[in-house]
């Protein structure tokens, strides 16, 4: 999603196990000739953090929107980090626009409501993104960072934590509600 950003790559690419067989897609300088027959041959697809808003608008020209739902109704795991967990949602809080948040309906909607990433992370993010639910904007998941937030299908399963502490929240116009979370390793 960072525009074919090679240490994002690399840095992801060091975080995998050593028998995992990673694919890179490239949008950049265009995707290849058989884009669906590359996606649908994966076990998961990562969708790594970037600017969620000119991801969602490359993946819409190059029909690869339509291809990741073929994919989840697949049974392929879709997954990923901030903009990787915004894009499945039909809302979520970003940077897309500038270094302001600002709230973003235009979402691939395989999960009904809104994501919010880095709720611990980015000093600005949870107030922002209460204020926004408040206001109207459609109520969902926020989650600090190092946390998973597992659904199978359009049904949350699990909420999983790297770091002590750190957790997941329905958030809603009346406030925040903490989930149960399971601390990994």
């Amino acid at each position: 999603m960072t525009a074919n950003d090679a240490d994002s790559v690399l840095r992801l690419y060091g975080c995998l196990p050593e028998e995992a067989r990673a694919s890179y897609l490239p949008f950049f300088p265009w995707p290849p000739d058989d884009l669906r027959g590359f996606a649908l041959a994966q076990d998961v697809i990562f969708i790594g953090g970037g600017n969620t808003a000119n991801a969602l608008a490359i993946w819409r020209v190059h029909g690869f929107d339509e291809i990741l739902r073929e994919a989840w109704e697949a049974g392929i795991v879709l997954t990923g980090w901030s903009a990787g967990m915004i894009c499945w949602f039909e809302a979520g809080v970003t940077d897309s626009f500038g270094p302001q948040l600002e709230g973003l309906r235009d979402g691939l909607g395989f999960l009904a409501g809104s994501a919010c990433p880095h709720y611990d992370g980015e000093e600005l993010r949870r107030p922002v993104y209460t204020k926004l639910v408040a206001d109207g904007f459609p109520p969902g998941i926020a989650a600090d960072d190092g946390v998973g937030v597992h659904f199978n299908g359009t049904e949350l399963n699990e909420i999983v934590s790297v770091r002590v502490g750190a957790g997941a929240y329905r958030v809603g116009a009346e406030g925040e509600e903490p989930l149960p979370v399971r601390l990994l390793g």
